[in-house]
């Protein structure tokens, strides 16, 4: 017998029994964005290195360590798409969708990254990402958030999860306050790991994010980016905040949140989860006023967010709110000569008049009993029972399952009786 082919490590099949649960995120997903006016935009999987090498940065863990990068038939290296920001910003340079313009925009789809998978970060994984271009106030900042805030509410989870919010300011205020920082940590070496002490010359601000207890205890003292925040930072930040309290948003300032991609500025933010342990940020986000000009295209404001759909799945299961839509509504069960093929034209016309109805057949045969059983597995809400004499006076046995009330119809009327089972 051939040695069975197991999936890659780190990508994972979504099962029948999972994937109700996946509709649900995924449908509240569409439903939450379409509600503020966005639009969906789709992205190739696959990119240039180069873009995520100028987008990201070459020193982050992302370019360094984690991307699925190859070189094709043409000898071009290509990457398997990390995040889905630079993609979306190619795409709007490349089609001119960007300069003197506003888009609001949103994508869902496959990620890709060579991390060591554990519970709730795989190497495939997908992302929910909305961005908006052309606007540089805090307003549509506190939109996105408020955004995110409903999406919670709708799945709920709202009471599990909680913002952190920061502002990292300017290019020149982040140079300013590296300087410092770096002269700070200069002096703790001893205490710095061997993955601080090659950030702090390469990207200083990331030892702000470290899990390192001994590390996070000494930047109690660290200098503080607020302090070095230019004044349009210091208006924007505090008119961000003045809007998400008017929507009445809990939310909390942390000074170390910095985000782990280079391109960001001004407004950041995590909404984060005390419930799946080491794995707590369910979507972040912020500006990144500078990535469009960086990529090419001219002087562009922009600001958006990312969320893990496996995050948001994972904590629903783990908060048990994993109840969804049955995923059949109608099981026909039929019996005698004839009556399979008009219990299939009976299901095609149920399909066609009550639309969004779910309706299966019952193949292979078998007496009542098992098809009743399989019925029962499918987790239908009624069971339509077809015979030669019901046929024959063009009526249908109508059994519900949930209440075991059972009564024959015309049917004609049995479109009707069955309407209210949809959604």
């Amino acid at each position: 017998m051939a040695k069975a082919i197991q999936a890659i490590r780190g990508m994972n099949d979504c099962l029948p029994t999972q994937s109700p649960l996946w509709h649900k995120v995924e449908d509240s997903v569409k439903r939450v964005i379409s509600a503020y006016g966005y639009n969906e935009v789709r992205m190739p999987i696959v990119e240039q290195t180069n873009l995520f090498k100028r987008a990201i940065g070459e020193v982050t863990d992302v370019v360094e360590k984690e991307m699925y990068t190859f070189e094709d038939r043409n000898g071009d290296s290509l990457t398997l798409r990390p995040e889905g920001t630079a993609g979306c910003v190619r795409a709007g340079i490349e089609n001119g969708l960007l300069y003197n313009q506003e888009q609001r925009l949103w994508y869902m789809g496959p990620m890709f990254r060579h991390e060591r998978p554990q519970k709730g970060r795989y190497r495939q994984f997908h992302q929910v990402g909305v961005e908006v271009f052309g606007l540089n106030g805090p307003d549509v900042d506190a939109e996105l958030i408020m955004m995110t805030a409903r999406l919670w509410r709708e799945l709920g989870i709202d009471k599990h999860v909680r913002l952190e919010l920061n502002s990292i300011g300017s290019l020149d205020a982040r140079a300013n306050y590296r300087v410092a920082l770096v002269e700070f940590l200069e002096q703790h070496l001893d205490v710095l790991d061997d993955d601080c002490k090659r950030r702090m010359h390469t990207n200083p601000m990331r030892v702000l994010d470290t899990k390192n207890p001994d590390v996070q205890a000494i930047l109690g003292d660290a200098p503080k980016l607020s302090e070095y925040l230019d004044d349009d930072s210091k208006v924007h930040f505090s008119g961000l905040c003045e809007l998400l309290d008017a929507a009445g948003i809990q939310y909390q300032v942390n000074e170390r949140l910095v985000r782990g991609l280079d391109y960001y500025n001004r407004t950041v933010f995590e909404w984060i989860t005390e419930s799946l342990g080491a794995q707590g940020t369910v979507c972040g986000g912020g500006r990144y006023d500078g990535l469009v000009e960086q990529l090419g295209g001219k002087t562009t404001p922009a600001v958006g967010f990312a969320m893990g759909l496996e995050r948001l799945v994972l904590l629903m299961e783990t908060l048990e709110l994993n109840d969804v839509r049955r995923s059949v509504d109608v099981y026909m069960v039929t019996s005698g000569e004839g009556t399979l093929m008009a219990g299939m034209k009976l299901a095609e016309s149920l399909r066609e008049q009550v639309p969004g109805l779910r309706v299966m057949c019952h193949f292979g045969g078998g007496n009542f009993k098992k098809q009743f059983k399989r019925a029962d597995n499918v987790g239908a809400a009624v069971v339509l029972i077809l015979g030669e004499s019901e046929v024959a006076e063009q009526t249908v046995n109508v059994k519900n399952l949930l209440t075991g009330e059972q009564e024959t119809l015309a049917q004609a009327d049995v479109f009707a009786k069955l309407a209210d089972l949809r959604g």
